[in-house]
């Protein structure tokens, strides 16, 4: 089972828009020497919309490696939107080595709920006895479930089914999942801006970005040291960053990619059009980020120090 921190990882491009392998590999390596429980691509935060089949393909296959390597579990999501291959991808990254499988339920031209509910029933069915995480995301995607019909997946899939949180709040949901003689686990998503709601109400994992993941995991280090009022003051500080650019996808996947770039984890920020650039008092507010939390990033880039503009 997927537990504590599992960002979801980027994917750095060229200035000219070709997918950089060496800095995705960099970024994997850097990640997977941060404490995080696990790691999990292509989400939102990877851009997955942007990539053709080949391209996913061959980052999957180098992040698969690199997590044997490390030791480090890989949950590989199947946001295709067709059933048949979902089903035939969540295989293959299963064959490759996938510790688990995200499974983003399909969306696109709004299908009707008995639709969704039978794409996610036969993914389940196809990789019985493997882990999954099923990605709750109704702000992104408009698909609507319920914990009812949650833990109905869960009875198909035993043990093995969890639920990344996205719903806004997702406090009820968690708790509601909790609840019963059979407790869903729960993932809490949206960048970890209720992070400390579903911690009190039993969440087992977080799933942010991977820019700054060094703040979810000395987060969820004070929480679970007992240290409950630090991790509080230390989220307090964060809040306000992840809440203004949790206003839509595109503008946090940019401003994390700006951090990473700044911080010299990656050789440039470009996202692939279209995309949400920042302005000239967005940018200036990942500088205030970067001098809010040196104390936790300062030396973590390829360089050994945080990267200015």
């Amino acid at each position: 089972m997927i537990q504590g921190v599992c960002p979801v990882l980027e994917v750095p491009f060229t200035a000219a828009g070709d997918v950089d392998y060496d800095g995705f590999d960099r970024v994997t390596e850097h990640v997977m020497g941060t404490g995080v429980g696990a790691v999990m691509f292509p989400g939102f935060a990877s851009e997955f919309p942007k990539l053709d089949d080949a391209e996913r393909t061959r980052l999957t296959g180098r992040l698969l490696r690199a997590g044997n390597a490390h030791g480090v579990p890989v949950v590989v999501s199947v946001p295709d939107h067709a059933t048949v291959v979902a089903i035939r991808r969540a295989r293959e990254a299963i064959d490759a080595g996938a510790a688990a499988i995200n499974i983003l339920p399909p969306h696109v031209f709004a299908p009707a709920p008995a639709q969704v509910r039978r794409h996610v029933e036969a993914v389940l069915d196809a990789v019985a006895g493997t882990p999954v995480v099923l990605q709750y995301a109704p702000a992104q995607t408009g698909t609507a479930l319920d914990a009812e019909t949650i833990r109905a997946f869960a009875e198909r899939h035993g043990a093995g089914l969890q639920v990344k949180v996205e719903v806004v709040p997702p406090g009820p949901v968690v708790s509601a999942l909790a609840a019963g003689p059979r407790p869903v686990g729960c993932l809490i998503g949206y960048a970890g801006v209720h992070l400390l709601d579903g911690l009190r109400r039993g969440a087992v994992g977080v799933q942010p970005g991977c820019s700054f993941v060094e703040v979810y995991v000395e987060i969820w280090r004070l929480w679970h040291a007992g240290r409950i009022a630090d991790a509080e003051a230390l989220h307090r500080r964060l809040l306000p960053y992840i809440a203004y650019w949790m206003q839509h996808v595109e503008l946090i996947v940019q401003a994390e990619k700006t951090i990473s770039r700044r911080r010299g984890l990656i050789a440039d920020d470009h996202c692939r059009m279209p995309g949400r650039p920042l302005d000239g008092p967005e940018s200036a507010e990942v500088d205030r980020f970067l001098e809010e939390f040196a104390d936790l990033l300062a030396g973590q880039g390829s360089g050994g120090s945080v990267v200015t503009p």
